[in-house]
């Protein structure tokens, strides 16, 4: 803890320097870090090329504040200033965004959210903690991850390929026309892999078309992607502590599990200017995407049939004037989503074998946003907008409406939510390279299409509210000569009308939650070839009510710990030039400890994991790299859970190695 202390103190007080890490995350027309008060972690394409992420959660846990459980395959769980939330709070607790419009509709969102990320193909990631700004809608309680698109105007041609452990191979490929009238960007990306435990291939590929260009007064960007996912999933192991055991590590107790998915999407965004100083932007955009999965996590292995499809606008006014912006917007988006699940397996427990589920969601989203930057005095910046949304939900159900085992079918209705979202925060400039920033912001989310009508026996919806969070935080932000930088982050939060099911089936309409916790990023040049980077995040995430329920490991009493939400969180990496045209990365990841069932009963002792990655560029065209990933071999949890009585995980990966090739033109 000193020489965490004396550290901070000579970064406090070092000599500074001004970098324009850009972000659009907080304002669309684009803020240097040291402007906007959003606590946001910028990955650029160099560092996006530099991890060679295999998974998204191999880049996102670099953010402070991130923690993506892994599960099999592209399977994930997101945590952000949060515990690892599952069900219709893992599904609506985050906003994933693509070049700022969303990957899904809201209500008809993925706890696997970044399934259908372009993680292969992107030009950019950007994860902003806590609630989100006006620009954005239900979904942004906790916090957003937002993929950029490659600007064509800049994005090289290149050819990746990479191969490595349990069949793994991973490609991509990207090429940019240039023309008079538009730069048009096209890019292919593919990734297979055997599987290290039985049964569990993937093969996933990603498509983007991208063009850039000028139409008389008008900038215009037209932007195609598609997602296509084909995965054999490896279920929970069971047993204390199973995951030391190599061989049950590698095994798969459910080898007909699947995931097979799809995504297709199209934006076209019209920029161009009114009367000075005011300029609009228009985006139209389309969605659409399905998905088959086995539910391998709960007795019934049901087969779910889901997707949806969307049409929507984006629309803004901005005006720009040298003592600030501001911006005024509507969106609206309609939505129409279906759900299907069926059991083939016999009758287990209140399990029953046919149809489950069948029913059609029409959703309609509107919502209208303010949100401003002036400038205060040569030092004080405000920061301020607001969203007031709606959504109206119509359910139609093709099943009788009745009960069935432990699954309740809703005759036809139609539900209404109306949330208001503001926020405020303000920027102070200590000096020329350092700021304080503090914000007070409040996130909702109206429910999931599946919290309302993908109901069990004893659910009651008619009380339930959108949930809230009301967020308070307070930062430090400075850059060095050579490269250095800190940001300091606290924060505290409290969520209201927190909705789920407990453990007697009974719904829970009015929980609580509080979280604070203490982030941090920094970065130091050791010498002139060695510098380290150390981000992380201590927190502390509780219930803030208690519920009495016969299953006692599931009790929870008010100041206990939420599952899943380890105390401690940081990711080291010590990064070597070694030459000009050789480097190397070693990274340190951390994960304390934490329980796995809400009475604070029983828990996962954490892990910590090395990896080691290395480039060599043979020419400026061509540059090899190879990565040890688990370099000791540790045996441990991905996702640690308590359920149906016992213990189970999904194991973490033994050490693997892959090697591959760069080529830019």
């Amino acid at each position: 803890m000193r020489t965490i202390l004396l550290f901070l103190l000579i970064c406090l007080s070092a000599p500074a320097f001004a970098e324009d890490v850009i972000t659009v995350t907080g304002d669309r027309s684009g803020e240097t870090l040291n402007e906007t008060a959003l606590p946001v972690t910028v990955f650029d394409a160099t560092e996006l090329v530099e991890t060679g992420a295999q998974h998204p959660a191999e880049l996102i846990n670099q953010a402070p504040g991130a923690f993506l459980h892994r599960g099999n395959g592209a399977e994930h769980l997101t945590a952000i200033r949060s515990p690892v939330l599952t069900g219709g709070a893992g599904a609506g607790s985050f906003l994933y965004l693509e070049d700022g419009i969303a990957l899904r509709a809201a209500g008809f969102s993925n706890v696997n959210g970044l399934f259908e990320a372009l993680s292969g193909l992107a030009g950019g990631v950007e994860v902003v903690r806590g609630p989100g700004p006006a620009l954005y809608g239900s979904n942004a309680l906790h916090g957003l991850i937002h993929f950029r698109t490659p600007d064509p105007g800049s994005a090289p041609d290149y050819l990746e390929l990479e191969a490595g452990f349990f069949g793994r191979v991973r490609s991509s490929a990207m090429g940019v026309i240039r023309g008079q009238q538009a730069d048009t960007l096209i890019g292919l990306a593919g990734q297979h892999e055997d599987g290290w435990r039985a049964d569990a291939g993937l093969d996933r590929l990603e498509g983007l078309i991208r063009a850039d260009g000028r139409a008389g007064e008008i900038d215009w960007r037209f932007t195609l992607a598609a997602i296509s996912l084909n995965q054999e999933t490896a279920s929970f192991i069971r047993g204390a502590n199973a995951f030391e055991d190599l061989a049950v590590a590698r095994s798969n107790p459910d080898p007909e599990a699947f995931r097979d998915a799809y995504a297709v999407r199209g934006s076209l965004r019209l920029e161009g200017a009114l009367d000075a100083p005011w300029r609009w932007t228009l985006t139209p955009y389309a969605r659409a995407n399905a998905m088959d999965f086995r539910m391998h996590f709960v007795p019934s292995e049901a087969l779910e049939e889901s997707g949806h499809a969307s049409i929507g606008v984006q629309s803004a006014l901005v005006r720009e004037t040298a003592a600030g912006r501001i911006t005024l917007g509507a969106d609206i988006e309609r939505t129409q989503g279906y759900l299907i699940e069926t059991q083939e397996r016999p009758t287990i427990f209140s399990f029953v074998q046919g149809d489950h589920y069948d029913y059609e969601v029409t959703a309609t989203v509107a919502a209208l946003y303010a949100q401003t930057r002036q400038t205060l005095s040569d030092r004080l910046t405000l920061q301020a907008g607001a969203r007031l949304e709606t959504t109206r939900f119509e359910y139609d159900n093709f099943l009788p409406a009745n009960t069935v085992g432990r699954f309740l079918r809703l005759p036809d209705r139609s539900d209404d939510f109306t949330v208001l979202t503001p926020h405020i925060g303000l920027v102070w400039q200590v000096d020329e390279n350092a700021v304080l920033f503090g914000r007070l912001a409040r996130g909702s989310r109206a429910p999931q299409t599946a919290e309302l009508y993908r109901l069990q026996a004893g659910q009651i919806i008619d009380e339930i509210e959108p949930e809230v969070l009301d967020s308070a935080e307070l930062g430090y932000r400075r850059q060095f000569a050579g490269g250095g930088r800190i940001e300091l982050v606290g924060f505290v939060m409290r969520k209201t009308n927190v909705f789920f099911r407990d453990a007697d089936g009974i719904n829970v309409t009015n929980g609580a939650t509080r979280h604070h916790g203490i982030e941090f990023d920094l970065a130091w040049p050791l010498t002139d070839r060695l510098d380290v980077q150390l981000t992380g995040t201590w927190a502390e995430h509780e219930y803030d009510f208690t519920r009495n329920v016969g299953n006692a490991s599931e009790v929870i009493t008010e100041g206990n710990r939420i599952d899943t939400a380890p105390e401690w969180l940081w990711n080291a990496r010590l990064r070597w030039q070694a030459t000009d045209t050789l480097s190397g990365a070693l990274e340190w990841v951390h994960v304390g400890d934490y329980f796995t069932n809400a009475a604070n009963t029983r828990n996962y002792g954490g892990h910590d994991l090395l990896n080691l990655r290395a480039r060599w560029a043979v020419t400026h065209q061509v540059e090899f790299f190879g990565t040890i990933r688990n370099v000791t071999d540790e045996r441990y949890a991905e996702r640690a859970d308590f359920a149906f009585g016992s213990d189970r995980y999904f194991p973490g990966e033994e050490r693997a190695v892959s090697v591959g090739v760069r080529v830019v033109r």
